[in-house]
């Protein structure tokens, strides 16, 4: 491989140079000629940073220099972060690398960053025995490709905060500092009879200590006491009602079931009371968010128990939305270290006494609703408002991408399985603390003619294909006239039901607009059935993850709440498209970091560490209750992932809790900030 993203953790520090340290930019030698010519530089000659990439190419041996840091100035109150990259081939194409592992900036942040680039193990050939992990304890991310330290030609430096505009940051030096001499963490010297295995009995990482390591279930036990005190001090806002509505707000038409609606200039919900009610909430409220498949890695955990074991049972309880996603990929055996953990703190009723404590410490924490993929169980007690998600199922477009593929909505499989959902779970959502329903999940919709392309691409027993022929065979008249438009060789009409390839001059715009009656009728086809359901239920939208203008506007024709899964810094710059004027609730987002804690992966946006990550949660939700479209952020998630990865390697720092169900005491903190003061921020009355 010819790239390197590199997988890092963040250092803060004032530290001068060394004699082996390279110099890669200094503003006092300003003309340097590796830093590609259209980079912007202030009057001084430092590099000021945009959206644009920072690049500098040349040739550059940075083998025993795996450190590269940063003297820089943020003079915004911001949160960002900077993506490293090294190339060693300038002729390889760019490929996909999934969101890494960076260094974060701190609110007006003056200084220098230090940031890790890979570093080499005395015994190499441990790498290859780890997998289903993003990251592993080697910082090695599973979707990042290796690079020859010692022939750089190229070094990319990205700003990143989202949906805002990037602070002017100011770099005045970048040096890749001497590691020769750098020692490195016990794990990096260590041979395979010693490393493995790696995984303690609590599901933790075994050679390195942080703050709240469970070391034994005395620990579980001090934690829980410790916990229970905090939660009867901290009961809750004082000013919500029991759905957590604004108790001290305007009173509006208590109709028994939650709705939206705009009041002086902002989009709300308005909750059964007639409370004003601003969504936040928690994604995968479960005890079983650290399930990890064991399959291939069982040597990887310590004191597995056996099959006569009390603790056996914890083979058996799964994640009942993301199961389907281990036996796709043909995983068949997992444990599940969140509710052994549990099990270990709260004795033989550990589902009742852990559900319980759930809905205290959603009231104690600020937040309000239970969001979508949550535990039946908890859910349903009735005792905090919740949002569920459901799924379409049926024949789907062939090379359609994403959790899942598009299913056709032509197919009468579509409102069927969705109306047998439904209707299977009619005493859940016929219910005064349902707040509504996504149906769907970041589903990748591409550019406007993309579903068009799929359409071609699938069977001739697919629906749509029918019926694009169709509308095809009514536009063109003959097959003659479509092959002069298309530039393609059809004998007739029937063999484009039998062909499964794209003419090179299929017409973008019959693409796109096939591509829009296809989604026409996936949005049309889920309101009605969620509507002949329930016709006060609100249909929240499929939780965007990406999107064109054109889905939008047909989303907003059929959904109640748009909803939008975004992993970003800031929501400032966030807006709808001209002439879309309808309720947003964020899905999905969080904050992660590894520094000062025992995961291997932070998550999708880093976090410089726990500190850091409450600030990160504190700029984000306050972003959102000061959009007027925004009526909600729901956080992913409520436990931290398994350390050794879920079903697609994902292990990230991304719980409320870690998997020793502990809290982690400055998120706690910044959820309580936003959640007892959030009415105050959202009115208008408080910053």
């Amino acid at each position: 491989m010819k790239r390197l993203t590199i997988c890092l953790w963040f250092l803060f520090a004032y530290s001068t140079g060394f004699a082996e340290d390279i110099v890669i930019f200094d503003v006092k030698n300003p003309n340097d000629s590796t830093l590609k010519s259209n980079t912007p530089r202030d009057e001084n000659g430092a590099i000021i940073a945009t959206s644009n990439p920072i690049v500098f190419e040349g040739n550059f041996n940075l083998d025993a220099n795996r450190k590269l840091a940063l003297d820089l100035e943020n003079p915004e109150n911001v949160i960002l972060r900077f993506d490293v990259e090294f190339l060693d081939d300038l002729k390889t194409k760019n490929q996909e690398i999934n969101r890494r592992i960076s260094a974060v900036v701190g609110p007006n942040e003056k200084g220098r960053i230090v940031i890790d680039a890979l570093k080499p193990l005395k015994h190499p050939e441990i790498l290859k025995k780890m997998k289903i992990m993003r990251n592993d304890p080697f910082a090695r991310c599973d979707r990042n490709a290796s690079c020859n330290m010692s022939n750089v030609k190229r070094i990319t430096i990205k700003a990143v905060i989202g949906h805002s505009s990037i602070p002017p940051v100011r770099i005045s030096k970048i040096i890749a500092l001497d590691t020769s001499s750098e020692k490195l963490p016990d794990w990096y010297y260590m041979g395979e009879k010693e490393f493995f295995p790696f995984i303690d009995k609590y599901g933790q990482f075994k050679f390195k200590e942080w703050e709240n390591k469970v070391h034994s279930d005395k620990d579980l036990q001090a934690q829980k006491n410790l916990e229970l005190k905090e939660l009867k001090e901290l009961p809750g806002a004082a000013d919500w009602n029991k759905y957590g509505g604004w108790n001290k707000g305007p009173q509006f038409e208590a109709t028994g079931r939650f709705r939206v609606q705009k009041h002086n200039g902002k989009w709300w919900m308005v909750d059964p009371e007639g409370k004003l009610f601003w969504s936040h909430g928690v994604v995968r409220v479960t005890p079983s968010s650290a399930v990890t498949p064991l399959d291939g890695r069982e040597f990887y955990f310590e004191n597995l128990p056996g099959k006569n074991d009390e603790f056996a049972l914890f083979y058996t309880t799964k994640d009942e939305l993301l199961a389907p996603y281990y036996t796709i990929r043909g995983l068949k055996k997992t444990y599940d270290f969140s509710a052994a953990n549990i099990f270990r703190k709260y004795g033989e009723q550990w589902r009742s006494k852990y559900a319980d404590i759930a809905h205290k410490r959603l009231r104690s924490w600020g937040l309000n609703t239970i969001a979508n993929s949550s535990d039946k169980f908890i859910y349903s007690q009735n005792k905090t408002p919740f949002i569920e998600r459901l799924e379409t199922r049926g024949p789907s477009f062939s090379g359609s991408k994403g959790w899942w593929p598009v299913c056709d909505p032509f197919d009468p499989e579509f409102r069927s399985y969705l109306r047998a959902q439904l209707e299977k779970r009619k005493s859940e959502f016929i219910n005064p603390w349902c707040i509504g329903l996504f149906v769907d999940n970041e589903h990748y919709w591409g550019a406007p003619e993309f579903i068009g392309k799929c359409t071609l691409m699938s069977p001739a027993s697919l629906k749509a294909k029918n019926v694009f022929v169709n509308d095809l065979r009514n536009k063109y008249k003959s097959i003659d006239a479509l092959n002069k438009a298309w530039d393609s060789k059809y004998s007739d009409w029937e063999s484009i039901l039998n062909s499964t390839d794209i003419p090179a001059g299929a017409d973008k715009k019959d693409l796109a607009s096939f591509s829009e009656k296809v989604i026409d009728a996936y949005f049309k086809t889920i309101r009605e059935e969620i509507k002949r359901f329930d016709p006060d239920m609100l249909y929240m939208g499929c939780r965007f993850a990406g999107f064109n203008p054109m889905i939008l506007r047909i989303a907003d024709k059929y959904c109640d709440v748009i909803s939008y899964n975004i992993y970003a810094y800031k929501l400032d710059k966030f807006k709808l498209p001209n002439g879309i004027d309808k309720p947003v609730i964020i899905g999905e987002f969080h904050f992660g970091a590894v520094s000062d804690t025992g995961k291997f992966h932070p998550s999708l946006c880093i976090a410089k560490d726990q500190k850091s990550r409450g600030a990160c949660y504190r700029q984000y939700v306050l972003d959102a209750l000061k959009h007027p479209n925004i009526i909600g952020t729901h956080w992913h998630q409520f436990s931290d992932q398994a350390t050794t990865g879920r079903f697609d390697g994902e292990n990230f720092q991304v719980g409320l809790t870690d998997i020793c169900d502990t809290p982690y005491k400055e998120t706690i903190n910044a959820l309580r900030d936003m959640g007892y003061n959030m009415y105050k921020i959202r009115n208008g009355h408080s910053n």
